[in-house]
C-alpha cells in the first residue's frame, strides 16, 4: 500500500511519501513514489503516486511526453507539455490525460484479469510567477485543487495520520513545523499499518524559489525520525495519563468537574428483560 501527504502553506509546500509496495504477504518491496520535475528559475513540480505500481510507473513515463491542446493545430504553436505549460492547472490536465491514456491501453486487460484500475496522484509546485498550487488527481483523470480551507491532500492509508494534520495544519503553519507534523502523521501510519514502510522521502519547497535542495531520504537510522517516533509515543502517553478518569455521577463529596453521566435529551438505550421480570400494567 501507500501513504503520501502533501501540504500547501503560505510559506511553501511539504511533500512526504513512503516506499512500501507489496503483492502479497511474502512479496514486499520498496519503490520510490516521489518524482521531481524541475527547471530551475522556471518551474518546480513534485508528483506523488499511489495505487497499482505498474499503472503509476506508466503514467510517470508518459507524463514527460504527454501533450494537450495546441499540438498540431495548424498555427505553428508548440505542443503544451509539463515542461512549457503556463500553469499548474494545465500540468494537472496533462497528468489527467496521461492517466486516461494508460487506462485506454491497459484498462481492458486489467479488467479481464480481475484487477481494478487503481491509481491516484498528488501534483504540486509552482510555475513562473504563478502562485503555488496543489492538486489531487483520481483514477479517471479528474482532479481537485487544495484550498485554504483544505490545505493538504493524502493518498493511500490516510486515516491513521489525518487527525494530527487536522489539529495542527493551517495555511500560516511554518514550513519546518509542517514537516514535523507530516512526519508525526507518517509515524502514526507506520505504527498502525504494516503495508506502509520505510524509507521515506521528504521534500520542502519554499515559495518563489522554483527549485529545492531541501530533500532527504529517511531510513531506520535517521536520528531525527528516531526522536520523533520515541518522543511522540511518550508525549501521547503523558497527555493521556494527565486526563481525569471518568466520574460517573455527582457524589456526596461534591460536584464532579466533568461528570460523565450528565443530563441529556436522548432516550436511554433499549433494554430487554426476562419474562419472569415482566409485569402487566
Amino acid at each position: 500500500m501507500t501513504y503520501c501527504v502533501a501540504i500547501r502553506l503560505d510559506a511553501g509546500l511539504v511533500f512526504l511519501s513512503d516506499s512500501r509496495t507489496n503483492a502479497g504477504l511474502d512479496h514486499i518491496a520498496s519503490f520510490r513514489k516521489m518524482m521531481i520535475y524541475e527547471k530551475p528559475g522556471d518551474r518546480f513540480m513534485v508528483l506523488l503516486s499511489g495505487g497499482n505500481l505498474s499503472i503509476s510507473q506508466s503514467v510517470r513515463e508518459i507524463l514527460q511526453v504527454e501533450k494537450i491542446d495546441g499540438a498540431n493545430d495548424g498555427q505553428g504553436r508548440e505542443p503544451i507539455t509539463i515542461w512549457n505549460c503556463a500553469s499548474l492547472f494545465d500540468a494537472a490536465r496533462i497528468l489527467g490525460s496521461a492517466v486516461r491514456r494508460v487506462y485506454a491501453q491497459d484498462g481492458p486487460a486489467l479488467k479481464q484479469s480481475g484487477i481494478d484500475f487503481n491509481a491516484s496522484f498528488i501534483l504540486g509546485g509552482q510555475i513562473g510567477s504563478e502562485a503555488m498550487r496543489l492538486f489531487l488527481v483520481y483514477s479517471p483523470g479528474n482532479f481537485i485543487e487544495a484550498t485554504r480551507e483544505t490545505p493538504y491532500f493524502q493518498i493511500g492509508e490516510s486515516k491513521y495520520g489525518k487527525p494530527i494534520l487536522d489539529r495542527v495544519i493551517t495555511p500560516a503553519t511554518p514550513l519546518d513545523e509542517a514537516a514535523k507534523c507530516a512526519l508525526v502523521s507518517m509515524d502514526s501510519t507506520l505504527k498502525s499499518n504494516l503495508s506502509v514502510g520505510l524509507p521515506l522521502d521528504l521534500l520542502v519547497y519554499r515559495a518563489g524559489a522554483l527549485q529545492s535542495e531541501d530533500f532527504v531520504c529517511i531510513d531506520e537510522g535517521n536520528p531525527y525520525f528516531q526522536m520523533i517516533r520515541s518522543t511522540w509515543g511518550q508525549r501521547l502517553r503523558e497527555v493521556f495519563e494527565g486526563i481525569d478518569d471518568p466520574q460517573w455521577d455527582i457524589t456526596d463529596a461534591g460536584v464532579a468537574a466533568h461528570p460523565l453521566r450528565a443530563p441529556s435529551g436522548r432516550f436511554p438505550p433499549m433494554k430487554k428483560i426476562t419474562a419472569a421480570d415482566e409485569k402487566i400494567v
